[in-house]
Protein backbone atom coordinates (compact mmCIF):
# COMPACT_ATOMS: atom_id res chain seq x y z
CA UNK A 1 0.00 0.00 0.00
CA UNK A 2 2.78 2.68 0.93
CA UNK A 3 4.58 1.40 -2.13
CA UNK A 4 1.56 2.12 -4.18
CA UNK A 5 1.00 5.81 -2.59
CA UNK A 6 4.24 6.81 -3.51
CA UNK A 7 4.03 5.84 -7.13
CA UNK A 8 0.46 7.97 -6.94
CA UNK A 9 2.42 11.06 -5.89
CA UNK A 10 4.89 10.96 -8.56
CA UNK A 11 2.64 10.50 -10.86
CA UNK A 12 0.35 13.59 -10.12
CA UNK A 13 3.97 15.41 -9.35
CA UNK A 14 4.47 16.48 -13.46
CA UNK A 15 8.03 17.24 -12.01
CA UNK A 16 9.01 13.89 -10.69
CA UNK A 17 7.71 12.26 -14.04
CA UNK A 18 10.50 14.69 -15.86
CA UNK A 19 13.11 13.80 -12.95
CA UNK A 20 12.92 9.97 -13.39
CA UNK A 21 12.60 10.34 -17.64
CA UNK A 22 16.03 12.60 -17.43
CA UNK A 23 18.03 10.23 -14.96
CA UNK A 24 16.45 7.17 -17.29
CA UNK A 25 17.74 9.33 -20.54
CA UNK A 26 20.69 10.21 -18.62
CA UNK A 27 21.58 6.62 -17.40
CA UNK A 28 20.77 4.87 -20.54
CA UNK A 29 23.49 7.04 -22.75
CA UNK A 30 26.58 6.58 -19.96
CA UNK A 31 25.62 2.70 -19.92
CA UNK A 32 26.14 3.11 -23.95
CA UNK A 33 28.88 5.22 -23.84
CA UNK A 34 30.52 3.09 -21.04
CA UNK A 35 30.80 -0.05 -23.77
CA UNK A 36 32.94 1.73 -25.88
CA UNK A 37 36.50 1.40 -25.71
CA UNK A 38 38.38 4.61 -26.00
CA UNK A 39 42.18 4.97 -27.08
CA UNK A 40 44.49 7.45 -26.20
CA UNK A 41 43.99 9.40 -29.11
CA UNK A 42 39.75 9.39 -28.59
CA UNK A 43 40.14 10.63 -24.81
CA UNK A 44 42.83 13.39 -26.53
CA UNK A 45 40.25 14.62 -29.17
CA UNK A 46 37.59 14.51 -26.46
CA UNK A 47 40.07 16.79 -24.84
CA UNK A 48 40.51 19.28 -27.00
CA UNK A 49 36.63 19.70 -28.05
CA UNK A 50 35.98 19.83 -24.64
CA UNK A 51 38.35 22.91 -23.93
CA UNK A 52 37.72 24.26 -27.65
CA UNK A 53 33.65 24.19 -26.52
CA UNK A 54 34.64 25.97 -23.69
CA UNK A 55 36.28 28.80 -25.11
CA UNK A 56 33.75 29.43 -28.06
CA UNK A 57 31.31 29.29 -24.86
CA UNK A 58 32.86 31.93 -23.15
CA UNK A 59 32.87 34.43 -25.81
CA UNK A 60 29.70 34.33 -26.45
CA UNK A 61 28.02 36.55 -28.66
CA UNK A 62 24.95 37.13 -26.16
CA UNK A 63 23.44 36.27 -22.69
CA UNK A 64 19.87 35.42 -22.04
CA UNK A 65 18.65 37.19 -18.48
CA UNK A 66 17.14 33.41 -17.57
CA UNK A 67 20.41 31.37 -18.75
CA UNK A 68 21.52 30.09 -22.05
CA UNK A 69 23.70 32.15 -24.73
CA UNK A 70 24.55 32.44 -28.50
CA UNK A 71 28.14 31.65 -29.39
CA UNK A 72 30.05 31.31 -32.27
CA UNK A 73 29.85 27.74 -32.75
CA UNK A 74 30.42 26.22 -29.47
CA UNK A 75 28.21 23.31 -29.92
CA UNK A 76 30.61 22.50 -32.95
CA UNK A 77 33.50 20.34 -31.41
CA UNK A 78 30.92 18.01 -29.55
CA UNK A 79 28.99 17.45 -32.99
CA UNK A 80 32.10 16.76 -34.45
CA UNK A 81 32.99 14.65 -31.92
CA UNK A 82 30.12 12.82 -32.34
CA UNK A 83 30.19 12.63 -36.10
CA UNK A 84 34.05 11.28 -35.70
CA UNK A 85 33.09 8.38 -32.97
CA UNK A 86 29.57 7.34 -33.04
CA UNK A 87 26.66 8.47 -30.63
CA UNK A 88 27.79 6.95 -27.81
CA UNK A 89 31.39 9.32 -27.14
CA UNK A 90 29.29 11.89 -28.29
CA UNK A 91 26.63 11.35 -25.40
CA UNK A 92 29.48 11.16 -23.42
CA UNK A 93 31.47 14.37 -24.24
CA UNK A 94 28.12 16.33 -24.19
CA UNK A 95 27.42 14.62 -20.39
CA UNK A 96 30.99 16.74 -19.57
CA UNK A 97 30.13 19.52 -21.74
CA UNK A 98 27.16 19.86 -19.55
CA UNK A 99 29.23 20.16 -16.13
CA UNK A 100 31.52 22.23 -17.65
CA UNK A 101 28.95 24.65 -18.38
CA UNK A 102 27.03 24.10 -15.26
CA UNK A 103 30.14 25.19 -13.43
CA UNK A 104 31.06 28.14 -15.97
CA UNK A 105 27.72 29.97 -15.94
CA UNK A 106 25.19 27.85 -12.94
CA UNK A 107 21.72 28.92 -13.38
CA UNK A 108 19.92 27.04 -10.66
CA UNK A 109 16.21 27.28 -9.75
CA UNK A 110 15.66 23.28 -9.79
CA UNK A 111 17.87 20.02 -9.60
CA UNK A 112 15.43 18.71 -12.61
CA UNK A 113 15.71 22.13 -14.20
CA UNK A 114 19.47 21.66 -14.19
CA UNK A 115 19.48 18.34 -15.78
CA UNK A 116 17.29 19.63 -18.71
CA UNK A 117 19.42 23.13 -18.86
CA UNK A 118 22.99 21.49 -18.78
CA UNK A 119 23.79 17.65 -18.99
CA UNK A 120 20.75 16.57 -21.03
CA UNK A 121 20.74 19.54 -24.00
CA UNK A 122 24.58 18.66 -24.30
CA UNK A 123 24.09 14.99 -24.42
CA UNK A 124 21.59 15.50 -26.80
CA UNK A 125 24.35 16.15 -29.53
CA UNK A 126 25.80 12.95 -29.91
CA UNK A 127 22.22 11.99 -31.43
CA UNK A 128 24.57 13.69 -34.45
CA UNK A 129 26.15 10.57 -35.02
CA UNK A 130 23.40 8.11 -35.91
CA UNK A 131 23.74 11.17 -38.98
CA UNK A 132 27.42 11.24 -39.88
CA UNK A 133 26.99 10.82 -43.76
CA UNK A 134 24.52 13.44 -43.57
CA UNK A 135 26.56 16.18 -41.76
CA UNK A 136 23.08 18.88 -42.28
CA UNK A 137 20.69 16.81 -40.86
CA UNK A 138 22.73 14.94 -38.26
CA UNK A 139 23.78 18.27 -37.04
CA UNK A 140 20.00 19.85 -37.17
CA UNK A 141 18.94 16.37 -34.97
CA UNK A 142 21.39 17.33 -32.49
CA UNK A 143 20.43 20.85 -32.37
CA UNK A 144 16.90 20.15 -32.31
CA UNK A 145 17.37 17.16 -29.37
CA UNK A 146 18.96 20.52 -27.24
CA UNK A 147 15.87 22.65 -28.09
CA UNK A 148 13.60 19.78 -26.80
CA UNK A 149 15.18 19.73 -23.38
CA UNK A 150 15.35 23.57 -22.98
CA UNK A 151 11.94 23.87 -23.89
CA UNK A 152 10.78 21.38 -21.64
CA UNK A 153 12.85 23.47 -18.88
CA UNK A 154 11.35 26.28 -20.12
CA UNK A 155 7.76 25.50 -19.98
CA UNK A 156 8.02 23.37 -15.80
CA UNK A 157 10.33 25.92 -14.18
CA UNK A 158 10.83 29.12 -16.25
CA UNK A 159 6.95 29.67 -17.16
CA UNK A 160 6.74 32.39 -14.21
CA UNK A 161 8.54 34.58 -16.45
CA UNK A 162 6.09 34.63 -18.61
CA UNK A 163 4.32 38.02 -19.47
CA UNK A 164 1.24 38.77 -18.10
CA UNK A 165 -1.42 36.55 -20.80
CA UNK A 166 0.99 34.50 -22.18
CA UNK A 167 1.06 30.81 -22.12
CA UNK A 168 4.64 29.39 -20.12
CA UNK A 169 4.72 27.22 -23.73
CA UNK A 170 4.15 30.09 -26.13
CA UNK A 171 6.98 31.68 -23.56
CA UNK A 172 9.57 28.54 -23.87
CA UNK A 173 8.87 28.38 -27.17
CA UNK A 174 9.81 31.83 -28.15
CA UNK A 175 12.70 32.12 -25.78
CA UNK A 176 14.23 28.90 -26.11
CA UNK A 177 13.27 29.12 -30.14
CA UNK A 178 14.65 31.99 -30.86
CA UNK A 179 18.18 31.16 -28.82
CA UNK A 180 18.90 27.81 -30.21
CA UNK A 181 17.77 29.18 -33.54
CA UNK A 182 20.40 31.57 -33.86
CA UNK A 183 22.94 29.50 -32.06
CA UNK A 184 22.12 26.38 -34.74
CA UNK A 185 21.63 28.60 -37.44
CA UNK A 186 25.55 29.80 -37.15
CA UNK A 187 26.23 26.08 -36.09
CA UNK A 188 24.79 24.61 -39.33
CA UNK A 189 26.08 27.28 -41.61
CA UNK A 190 29.88 26.38 -40.17
CA UNK A 191 29.27 22.51 -40.23
CA UNK A 192 28.10 23.09 -43.77
CA UNK A 193 31.25 24.57 -44.70
CA UNK A 194 33.70 22.24 -43.02
CA UNK A 195 34.76 18.87 -45.24
CA UNK A 196 33.49 16.62 -42.65
CA UNK A 197 34.17 13.62 -44.68
CA UNK A 198 37.95 14.22 -44.78
CA UNK A 199 38.15 15.21 -41.14
CA UNK A 200 36.30 12.27 -39.90
CA UNK A 201 38.78 9.95 -42.01
CA UNK A 202 42.08 11.37 -40.49
CA UNK A 203 40.46 11.09 -37.00
CA UNK A 204 39.90 7.35 -37.92
CA UNK A 205 43.34 7.20 -39.04
CA UNK A 206 44.75 8.53 -35.95
CA UNK A 207 43.28 6.53 -34.00
CA UNK A 208 43.64 3.18 -36.07
CA UNK A 209 47.69 3.92 -35.41
CA UNK A 210 47.02 4.74 -31.62
CA UNK A 211 45.17 1.17 -31.30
Amino acid sequence: MEFQKNMLEIIKNPTSIIALVGLLLIIVALMKAKKVKLDSKTVALIGVSLALASVLKIFRIYHLPQGGSITVGSMIPIILVAFFYGPEVGFLTGFLYGLITLILGPYILHPVQVLFDFPLPFMALGLAGYFSDKKILGAFVAIFGRFICHFISGVVFFGSYAPEGMSPVMYSLMVNGLFIAIEGGICLLIIGLLPIKNLKAIANKNSAHAA
